[in-house]
């Protein structure tokens, strides 16, 4: 009991950083900031003497998640929640394991009748606590996915507007559990540029 207890918590508290840096990369990898296409005309065709401009960027998200203090604070949320289902789960699994353990120094001076449903009574405990463990790591993960939701919602919000702004036409992604960039030449890392407007945007919402 103890030894399945502890590792499902310990697979809770594992999965928030993990989980939430492979889906980031994999829900980022390649997508397209599309701009609207300029229109042209004959001035502009006449023209075309304009200043060259890099349109693909990438952003390093292992740096960006580090970097990024609404990350920080999602991961502390989901930290603490983990712990709070550890501490839960395992004060009910002491508990029932006290009982085992009376149950034991008694049993042999037991009637076997009331020995018979002591030990349907504990069956049904232990059942209910597997149950109740089940359940705890489902809560956890669905507040895993919706905080992994959220998290990929603002950044790939804020990567649209940023990427029509500065005039980017594609925006991709590099992390080591998802490398989809290879290289990329230093000048094409927007990286530091993003996770300071993102932490300003995030700053002025917690205000």
């Amino acid at each position: 009991m103890g030894r399945q207890q502890k590792s499902i918590i310990r697979k809770m508290k594992t999965k928030a950083s993990i989980f939430t840096k492979i889906s980031l990369g994999m829900l980022l990898a390649g997508s397209l900031a599309a701009c609207n296409k300029p229109k042209t005309d004959d001035k502009a065709t006449a023209n075309p003497a304009t200043p060259n401009k890099e349109t693909i960027v990438f952003v390093n998200s292992d740096t960006l998640l580090a970097k990024y203090d609404y990350y920080k604070d999602m991961s502390k949320r989901l930290e603490d929640k983990a712990n709070s289902a550890k501490n839960d789960v395992g004060s009910r699994t002491q508990a029932f394991q006290r009982e085992v353990a009376e149950y034991q120094k008694g049993a042999n001076t037991m009637p076997a009748d009331q020995r018979q449903s002591t030990e349907q009574r504990l069956q049904r405990e232990q059942q209910e606590l597997q149950g109740y463990q089940q359940n705890a790591t489902a809560q956890f993960q669905n507040d895993q996915a919706s905080e992994n939701t959220k998290l990929y919602d603002k950044i790939a919000d804020f990567i649209k507007s940023y990427a029509k702004e500065k005039g980017y036409k594609l925006v991709l992604t590099y992390s080591k559990a998802n490398p989809t960039v290879l290289y990329g030449d230093p000048g094409l890392d927007v990286t530091a540029d993003v996770a300071k407007r993102l932490n300003d945007a995030y700053s002025k919402d917690k205000k």
